[in-house]
């Protein structure tokens, strides 16, 4: 329906039959292809009741509206409404007594598209990860002009009532000071930023960024302004200071894998819930929770949205924290803990080691995570310990004590400083117990890959042999395959996610020009088809080769089939992606000479395979704070068990002190190494069981191939203060 509820109150030509082929190509656009509009008739009765009228003419009774709190709030009045409006309609004589009793009712659904990500029920609204990504964007280009001359930059990003994209960039750019609505800061702030400003200097670090969220406020209630903030540092510090308002920057540009998925998974979910809807059950919004999608009601989100709102005006800021939900708030505890250093006369010591290594191939993310893990174990009082080039490095001695400076710009950069090999600890067994003693280690965090899954698994087997490797060990997964077990997600494989995703929106457009068209994409993953299904599912792939489901030459003849059909439509270009490993016979070059062969004289082929590419790059937003956030946490861990055994001589043996931390569904789980044994298949490097799977029928039908498609687990509606024992995993 274009132009929002004002095409709604309208009517004529404003409500359209979408088809197949008029939704094509519209993936990889930013912004909303049927446009929205701020409508002021719909606030009103008699907004509504045209609206009403021109929906029952057309014998439209399910409504799935994507927006804001704002457009919500109006789905839901109209909805309630819906009976009177019909009544009233009939009573006018603009529809009959037949169509009152046809369409007695309204169903409901709403989905959160909103960069703010304000709404309450939903860890990440549709457009956040994309507004991120344009906010860091700026930052990392600022970062570069800043390092020349010593500066301090003030960056205001959008958010008038809600502070999510200020904190969660501060966090991904390890910002020096960072301004909500929601969290206003303590009385003296001006001096306490100041101080802080110089100690940062004092250190070495050239560059300060201060973020300010547009709603910015004082516990006072007053705005908090850039401008404000820019005099304040010039005047009492002289530091040479610019002001940099991103303004709608942030709405534009293409949307970023992360939400490519997100929205197509809540999209299904919303068609599914008025597909099973009665009228009986109350409307309802399709959310995010973890990694699962849930339906809440409508009215429950509205009603806790606004309650954040009176909790601020109020000046109830603890509270109005709380509601904005779990992850708001664990973002907000890691960035006050990784951006201000006590000083050291403070903090208790441990008087314990902690070392931290990098291990398998190379994440994007890998180095927030590091720096995230040597902060906090600094915070908690511990020496902490850098351990580089892996466990190889590890055996050669090269460990040395990583400090609270080291670490400073580190959340943007990709790779791995500390340096990362794939060997395992299997033989220099002896020399690791040999460095472990050397530097009295007592807790170990591995942050890497599968070959970091098999390490660990032998230094747990090693420990009845060397007493040395009974301390706590922690593993935070980090790879492009995203293929260890424990865990729906891995540093690194979002950023990899983006790379394949920009370059297949690229290939697509080149294929523009030429017509009938396709393009052959091989992607990495080891045997494992994460980056291939969900790469297809956010490029608009025509399908996807994956090891984990078989395919023969019959499939391979009904994707040719498929695509010489395709291209007699309109949309004359098609998209394969090949996981690298998922076929040892049908290689790359198999399946384009097959193709090449098979479409003749309909369609012409190119190979690409992307390679490399997808280990390198800046790491994503979301790759910033997953890794920020988890190793965090995994330290926290570390922490925990140390205090419970105070004193050197304990001996960890039991299997809960060696385990890897991953996120499932919607919880975070830290699971014995030894127990996900039975979950692995070795072989192939994967878990035996992935979740992403049941995702691989929706990217069919997408494009348009007959599969069924189970929805989600329960399908039923849920309350928003559903908080069990289990440690909720926000993302």
């Amino acid at each position: 329906m274009p132009k929002g509820y004002q095409g709604m109150v309208d009517g004529g030509s404003n409500i359209v039959e979408a088809d197949w082929e008029s939704v094509s190509s519209i993936l990889q656009v930013g912004g909303t292809i049927i446009g929205s509009a701020r409508c002021k008739a719909f606030r009103t009765r008699e907004g509504r009741l045209k609206a009403a009228c021109n929906l029952v003419q057309r014998g439209i009774t399910n409504l799935c509206v994507i927006g804001g709190d704002g457009s919500l709030t109006g789905a839901n009045i109209f909805r309630k409404e819906w009976s009177g409006l019909l009544e009233e309609l009939a009573q006018h004589g603009e529809i009959d007594k037949e169509q009152v009793q046809k369409h007695a009712y309204l169903n409901v659904v709403g989905m959160v598209g909103s960069i703010d990500n304000d709404f309450c029920g939903t860890d990440m609204t549709i457009g956040t990860d994309s507004a991120l990504h344009r906010i860091i964007e700026v930052v990392d280009a600022i970062m570069t002009t800043a390092q020349s001359h010593q500066r301090t930059f003030v960056l205001e990003v959008m958010g008038r009532h809600c502070g999510y994209l200020a904190l969660v960039s501060a966090l991904a750019c390890g910002a020096d000071w960072v301004f909500l609505p929601e969290s206003p800061p303590e009385e003296g702030w001006q001096e306490n930023m100041c101080i802080k400003l110089s100690e940062n200097r004092a250190r070495k670090k050239r560059l300060n960024i201060i973020i300010v969220a547009e709603g910015a406020i004082d516990t006072q209630n007053k705005p908090i302004t850039s401008e404000q903030i820019k005099e304040l540092v010039v005047t009492q510090l002289g530091y040479d200071t610019r002001v940099t308002i991103l303004g709608h920057v942030q709405r534009g540009g293409t949307p970023s894998a992360f939400d490519r998925i997100l929205a197509s998974r809540m999209g299904v979910e919303a068609v599914v819930a008025l597909l099973q809807a009665t009228p009986e059950t109350p409307a309802c919004v399709v959310s995010l929770s973890g990694n699962q999608a849930v339906r809440l009601p409508l009215v429950e989100c509205v009603q806790m949205t606004q309650d954040v709102q009176k909790a601020m005006d109020e000046r109830r800021f603890k509270d109005a924290v709380r509601l904005r939900g779990r992850s708001f708030e664990t973002n907000l505890n890691t960035y006050k803990r990784l951006a201000i250093k006590f000083p050291d006369d403070q903090i208790v010591k441990s008087n314990c080691n902690v070392a931290v290594i990098n291990v398998g191939a190379p994440a994007a993310g890998m180095n927030a995570a590091v720096r995230s893990a040597v902060r906090v174990g600094i915070a908690d009082g511990h020496k902490m310990l850098a351990i580089y080039d892996g466990f190889e490095g590890f055996a050669k001695g090269q460990v040395k004590e990583i400090g609270w400076g080291d670490v400073g710009g580190w959340t943007g950069q990709g790779g791995s400083i500390l340096g990362t090999k794939r060997t395992l600890p299997g033989k220099f067994l002896e020399d690791i117990a040999q460095q472990m003693r050397t530097h009295s280690i007592n807790a170990l965090l591995i942050i890497g890959g599968f070959e970091a899954y098999l390490g660990l698994l032998e230094l747990s087997a090693a420990r009845d042999k060397y007493e040395e490797f009974c301390v706590p060990m922690v593993m935070v997964p980090a790879t492009v395959s995203n293929n260890v077990p424990g865990s729906d997600f891995s540093i690194g494989a979002d950023t990899a996610l983006n790379t394949i995703t920009d370059t297949c929106d690229r290939i697509k457009q080149s294929a523009s020009g030429t017509k009938r068209r396709v393009f052959i994409i091989e992607t990495m993953g080891g045997y494992c088809g994460y980056l291939a299904n969900m790469g297809a599912l956010a490029a608009g792939a025509d399908a996807a080769y994956i090891f984990e489901e078989p395919f023969d030459i019959r499939d391979l003849q009904s994707n040719v089939e498929h695509l010489t059909e395709k291209m007699k439509t309109t949309i004359q270009r098609g998209l394969v992606l090949r996981n690298e490993s998922c076929s040892e016979n049908y290689t790359t070059d198999f399946i384009y000479q097959l193709y090449s062969e098979e479409g003749k004289g309909v369609f012409d082929c190119r190979k690409n395979v992307l390679g490399h590419m997808q280990q390198g790059g800046a790491p994503s937003p979301f790759d910033r704070n997953f890794g920020t956030k988890i190793s965090a946490r995994a330290m926290q861990w570390i922490s925990m068990k140390l205090k419970e055994s105070p004193g050197k001589g304990k001996r960890f043996v039991t299997d809960d002190s060696i385990c890897v931390l991953g996120i499932s569904k919607r919880n975070l789980f830290f699971q014995p190494v030894t127990e996900l044994k039975k979950e692995t298949d070795f072989e192939h490097r994967i878990p035996k069981e992935q979740w992403w799977l049941k995702l691989r029928p929706l990217m069919k039908i997408l494009a348009k191939y007959e599969a069924s498609y189970e929805v989600s687990d329960s399908g039923q509606l849920e309350h928003v203060h559903h908080r069990g024992h289990e440690e909720p995993a926000a993302i």
